[in-house]
């Protein structure tokens, strides 16, 4: 079974990682699958996101880590995808992923959609709130890996 676990991934979180290590062990293929989101003011580039997921997961050998443009849906019927992933951290993730995933099942049916609920430790975790922490000097290291720090360190802080 070929699961995806998309998102922006900017920065990719101790959250996220939880989530991608949980999954390795229940599929036999899980395609992180980073969005190139034009409208979205990002901190890294396309490619340094994929090189951390990369780095970060290089260790489970059936995570594939790759990027895509558009619907989603678009990339998981090229995948061949059975599953999308989504971590859930709190009540209000619910509502909007339920109507995605329910947008994405009527555009194709074949495709189901899992919610995996957070640890409590990362319930309160998001991308942009360590961006934001770290663009005050605040210490981020709880929240993401020591490399993904030191690169978000050189790329905020030192702005």
């Amino acid at each position: 079974m070929i699961a995806i676990y998309p998102g922006s991934f900017d920065p990719i979180t101790y959250g996220h990682l939880d989530i991608i290590s949980r999954c390795a062990s229940k599929f036999d293929k899980v395609i992180v699958a980073v969005l190139n989101n034009k409208n979205k003011n990002v901190v890294f580039s396309i490619e340094d996101r994929v090189a951390m997921i990369k780095e970060l997961t290089d260790k489970y050998p059936n995570i594939e880590v790759d990027s895509f443009n558009g619907l989603l849906i678009d990339y998981a019927k090229v995948k061949n995808a059975d599953i999308i992933i989504r971590g859930l951290r709190a009540v209000s993730d619910y509502e909007y992923e339920m109507q995605m995933s329910l947008y994405n099942k009527k555009l194709y049916p074949e495709i189901e959609t899992m919610f995996l609920v957070s640890k409590s430790t990362y319930s309160y975790l998001s991308s942009s709130i360590v961006k934001e922490i770290a663009s005050y000097g605040g210490d981020i290291s709880s929240f993401v890996p020591p490399t993904v720090e030191k690169r978000i360190k050189s790329k905020i802080v030192n702005k």
